[in-house]
């Protein structure tokens, strides 16, 4: 183990429940049980009866409700995620899943009745000063109205989804958990096989790339299957609803309307050639290559040093550039150290990539990531946090309105990763050494904007292919290339079995049209750290109360105080502009 991951932390479920065993987990699910039957036995066919009162009344006991049900089923998710191929923990986490999901089948007549009331009645409603909080909630439940189905189907679909769609995402994670990959004469995790591609080494990341792909290719049918089910359900379900397009949901979901997101995947589609394409050229010349192979797509430049970051260093950093912006964001950022909130150890076993849990607002977030001591770990360390301070700031409206809308989450996560960035680049002096960082934050945009939106065409076109029968391997391989080669333009070569890669990206399972909401939240961070750059008064203040703010507002009323809207096409543009800049200062320094 090398210097840079020895005592990494490992997060304590304890403030959750201390086992799988934990009575106290069993008295929850139990009182959550009671309760429902409870409730539904109270309200169920009652709530066009109830005034003001009567309704604020049924919403609080049924946030409270969930509040139990949801600390379950997310100490079984954090327990999963690091334990992915223990038969026993995954045995846990199904059986919680489906305690959880029969239990809140007693109380999904709730949010099915709500869309039943009159808008006149909930009007009336609404004059309780109790329950007006509570009214943009009330708005995201309602905005499904015309997509709602009957009690009957609602019912069955909810009740299935343990057997049906929840089933073929646990299949994806477990199959992924158990690949392993020989690189060299190692043999390593889907985790350390990726990390292995930005290493400096350029036969490393080249065996790491064949691996990878003899990786994938070996389980090519069992994951083209699962993404022809997935995109099959998906389907079936939409047009039962009555969706425009296999992204309305998420749209919907995502509270963002969708005209916002064509705006941005138009623009950032026509900035390939300036951002992308124009980039990878740049590091073509660095690395003194006519094209680049796939697997250098990460490579470190060859003035890259290589400097790794022990995880002392690296929590300074985070802190330090989080302090620098507000002595209240480090603090919030530091009780993840100090609490032992964060699980950063990579090993056998644990699940690949890294997120920020909120769990509920009784208890705390949790943070995953896989630490290998890279500067590109450093970031993904801020990100997290990002995400983790977001959580906690938001925790006080409560579990129904703390939640926020994908696109909104990511701009808090990109924000900590563009302080740390510009507090690194801020003290480096050494022009060298200036353009190696810039570099890499030139790459890191150009993954979490480009790179998404292509993963977002890709879904498109998948979903797209789909609807006229069940789609090969070698289809899904030619749609990805197809993406990516539009994308990352005709300077690398994306052959040698980069058509197998679709394969591993997990957001496809997971959240389908998920992957834009990092290129909305990249670009609206530029945006906004242009607005903090230009001295806009207040600012750090109006940025605390927009993270405090969850889920209770939509974007347009998040970003009023900061004198942007994202509906404006200009708006894409401004944010995009800030990558394209940093790109014409590397090529005044080439």
């Amino acid at each position: 183990m090398t210097n840079a991951v020895a005592g990494l932390p490992q997060w304590s479920l304890q403030d959750l429940y201390d086992s799988p065993d934990a009575e106290n987990l069993q008295t929850d699910l139990d009182e959550a049980e009671r309760r429902s039957t409870v409730f539904a036995a109270n309200y169920a066919g009652q709530l066009n009866s109830l005034d003001g009162a009567g309704l604020t009344a049924a919403i609080i006991e049924y946030e409270s409700i969930l509040e139990n049900l949801y600390r379950a089923m997310s100490y079984a998710q954090l327990l999963h995620a690091v334990s992915v191929t223990n038969p026993d923990i995954a045995r846990f986490y199904q059986s919680t899943h489906e305690r959880v999901t029969a239990i809140t089948a007693t109380t999904l007549f709730f949010t099915l009745e709500l869309n039943h009331l009159e808008d006149e009645h909930l009007k009336s409603c609404l004059e309780n000063k109790n329950l007006s909080p509570y009214q943009p909630w009330l708005n995201e439940v309602r905005q499904g109205k015309p997509y709602q189905l009957s009690d009957d189907v609602e019912r069955i679909l909810h009740e299935k989804s343990v057997t049906g769609r929840h089933a073929w995402v646990r299949l994806f994670d477990e199959t992924m958990a158990h690949l392993k990959f020989s690189v060299g004469d190692k043999v390593l995790s889907l985790t350390e096989t990726l990390d292995c591609l930005t290493d400096n080494d350029t036969n490393q990341r080249q065996d790491a790339g064949q691996a990878l792909v003899i990786g994938l290719k070996s389980k090519a049918r069992t994951l083209t299957t699962i993404t022809n089910v997935l995109a099959k359900d998906k389907e079936i379900e939409d047009r039962w609803r009555g969706y425009a397009s296999p992204a309305s949901m998420r749209h919907l979901n995502n509270q963002v309307e969708p005209q916002v997101v064509e705006a941005l995947v138009s623009a950032v589609k026509n900035k390939y050639s300036n951002l992308a394409h124009r980039y990878y050229r740049l590091k073509a010349v660095w690395m003194g290559q006519k094209r680049l192979n796939w697997w250098d797509r990460n490579a470190p430049l060859p003035d890259d040093a290589g400097g790794m970051y022990e995880w002392q260093k690296a929590r300074e950093l985070v802190l330090g550039a989080f302090g620098g912006f507000t002595p209240q964001m480090a603090d919030l950022a530091d009780i993840f150290f100090e609490k032992n909130w964060i699980d950063a150890l990579p090993r056998a076993g644990k699940g690949a990539g890294a997120f920020a849990h909120p769990t509920v607002p009784s208890a705390h977030p949790y943070i995953m990531l896989n630490y290998h001591g890279k500067p590109r770990d450093v970031m993904t360390l801020a990100h997290e946090l990002g995400h983790g301070v977001h959580q906690v700031l938001a925790g006080p409206q409560g579990l129904l309105l703390s939640n926020t809308p994908l696109t909104l989450a990511e701009t808090a996560s990109v924000f900590g990763e563009m302080l740390t960035f510009r507090a690194l680049l801020d003290k480096e002096s050494d022009v060298v050494s200036r353009r190696v960082l810039l570099a890499g934050k030139v790459e890191d945009m150009l993954n979490t904007v480009v790179r998404q939106v292509a993963f977002h065409e890709f879904e498109v076109r998948v979903h797209a292919a789909r609807k006229t029968g069940e789609l090969s391997a070698e289809s899904l391989s030619q749609i990805w290339v197809q993406t990516q080669q539009e994308s990352l333009g005709p300077i690398f070569n994306l052959n040698n079995g980069y058509e197998w890669l679709w394969g591993y990206i997990p957001h496809f399972i997971h959240s389908p049209f998920y992957v834009y909401a990092y290129a909305f939240g990249d670009c609206l961070v530029n945006a906004l750290y242009g607005v903090f750059k230009d001295g806009h008064p207040g600012f750090q203040e109006k940025y605390l109360d927009m993270l405090r703010a969850g889920g209770s507002k939509r974007h347009r009323e998040l970003l009023e105080p900061f004198g942007l809207d994202a509906s404006e096409p200009a708006f894409w543009s401004r944010g995009l502009r800030v990558i394209s800049d940093f790109i014409d200062e590397l090529e005044e320094a080439l």
